[in-house]
């Protein structure tokens, strides 16, 4: 090797800039494609799974009387007018809209029910939680189209400390039975404005944002 100052320098510069790069970098691993669009929707969507403490509203058409705003109990059932202890959690609005009707229908002709969730907490199952290196890690009801940067918007962002491009998203593949690891640059999306590294989240992710080595 060359005895040259400047050629030492150089080499010692480049050598220190491959430890930074380690350091900091992306971890490798498959990625999610970028999400299309950010969601403008804030409830939650049709295949929403109903969990203890939402609150719904019951609505029976020509008859508001059988209608009511309930909240789920923590049983997981919940009581309208002519209906008590009606299961409620582990169903989407549709199958309890569907369950009230027939219940409805001993009473009165052909009843035409609609439940919203007005306010949701969800399953287990159907929460995206938000761990490690991060302001307020969180378990966060998802809804319809809830892309990563939504997640993060609601825990704060990432701490000081974060290495958020080497950050994991954990989702469980139905079709394998397995769960699967995908990585995700929060740093690029967060701090460099990357559109591309927004993606779209599912019930049950867990985002994982390890804190940098130094």
């Amino acid at each position: 090797m060359s005895n040259n100052p400047i050629s030492r320098l150089l080499a010692g510069s480049a050598m220190l800039s491959m430890m930074l790069t380690g350091c900091a970098g992306t971890a490798s691993g498959p990625q999610l494609p970028p999400a299309s669009f950010v969601s403008m929707q804030e409830g939650p969507g049709e295949d929403y799974i109903i969990g203890p403490l939402d609150e719904l509203t019951i609505f029976v058409w020509r008859n508001p009387e059988l209608g009511a705003k309930v909240q789920v109990r923590p049983d997981g059932r919940i009581t309208t007018p002519l209906i008590t202890d009606m299961p409620a959690v582990g169903k989407t609005p549709k199958m309890l809209a569907d369950d009230i009707t027939l219940q409805l229908s001993q009473f009165i002709q052909d009843p035409l029910v609609s439940v919203i969730v007005n306010k949701f907490a969800g399953t287990y199952s159907q929460q995206v939680r938000v761990i490690g290196a991060t302001e307020k890690p969180a378990s966060l009801p998802y809804r319809a189209n809830m892309t990563l940067l939504d997640a993060m918007i609601a825990v704060g962002g990432l701490s000081e400390y974060a290495a958020g491009n080497r950050a994991k998203l954990i989702r469980f593949d139905k079709a394998s039975g397995k769960q699967q690891e995908y990585s995700i640059r929060l740093g690029d999306l967060l701090k460099k404005g990357d559109s591309k590294a927004n993606v779209m989240l599912m019930p049950g992710d867990v985002i994982i944002i390890p804190e940098s080595s130094f």
